[in-house]
């Protein structure tokens, strides 16, 4: 049967496809590569990491990770801070982007123009004053001083912001008509509509929360308070003398695994999200 011609016009051509397979496969070897030490035992991986490419391969370096209470541990303190973060970004970012779209208030342009230059402030430009403040507030070693400062996220204010205000205002108008006050109309009407943006900024969020190092780095001292992230990095300062390689590669793996079952989840929506906002 012929192929009609929505489907031949929508047909990568030969030499794109060609282009797309290779770009997949560069980017897919580290990957795999990665994957096949991790399942190779490290006495087999001393002194030639190409064995990694022949039988026989074994699950016991993860067996060892999930056996080691203090890897389980970090990975407990890296999903806590992760989703504590991303639901206080989800519900901030939510309020601020329907105040500064959908609302007039005095000042609203200074202030949102004051949230845009803030994504031009890089973390470390404030990092000092940051340890400081949170010293004096004795938050080190803790959940909240872990997840609060991830909470203050100008992309995100700007993100909601902008869907928000593509959204048509005469939703508003006739929610108003029916008596329904700022409240309703924010949780009946305008935060379903924005689904989608908000899947992708927790899917952002989320990211980097959990490969954050900078700031766990200096506000954790406690092993047993640090993130995945952290902990592995304390685990390799040895590279593969202590551990093995093996061992260490699986490590990768496992704390790649929340990702990847997160975008999986998330994929439509961010899909979503980006077309629309590109469109609007």
């Amino acid at each position: 049967m012929a192929d009609d011609p929505v489907t031949r016009r929508n047909r990568l051509p030969l030499p794109a496809l060609i282009g797309v397979l290779v770009g997949a496969a560069i980017m897919l070897t580290p990957l795999v590569w990665t994957l096949l030490l991790s399942v190779k035992s490290n006495a087999a991986l001393i002194g030639n990491s190409s064995a990694a490419l022949s039988p026989p391969w074994t699950l016991g370096n993860y067996a060892a990770i999930l056996g080691n209470g203090q890897t389980l541990r970090w990975l407990l303190n890296s999903l806590i801070v992760s989703v504590g973060t991303m639901t206080g970004v989800l519900v901030l970012c939510s309020l601020a982007g329907y105040g500064f779209a959908r609302l007039e208030f005095p000042g609203r342009r200074p202030l949102f123009l004051l949230v845009l230059l803030g994504l031009a402030i890089p973390g470390q430009a404030v990092i000092l004053s940051q340890h400081q403040l949170f010293a004096w507030a004795n938050l080190h070693n803790s959940y909240p001083g872990l997840i609060l400062p991830g909470l203050t996220t100008s992309f995100g204010v700007f993100f909601m912001t902008q869907y928000m205000r593509a959204i048509p205002k005469e939703l508003d108008e006739a929610a108003r008509l029916d008596g329904a006050s700022h409240w309703r109309i924010f949780t009946r009407v305008i935060l379903p509509l924005t689904v989608p943006a908000q899947s992708t900024l927790a899917v952002f969020t989320f990211l980097g929360s959990w490969n954050d190092y900078w700031w766990p780095l200096i506000s954790v001292t406690r092993s047993d308070m640090y993130t995945l992230t952290v902990g592995l990095a304390a685990a390799q300062m040895n590279y593969a003398q202590t551990s093995g390689l093996g061992f260490l590669m699986a490590q990768a793996v496992f704390a790649s695994v929340p990702i990847f079952i997160v975008y999986l989840i998330f994929q439509k929506q961010i899909i979503q999200a980006m077309a629309g906002t590109a469109l609007k």
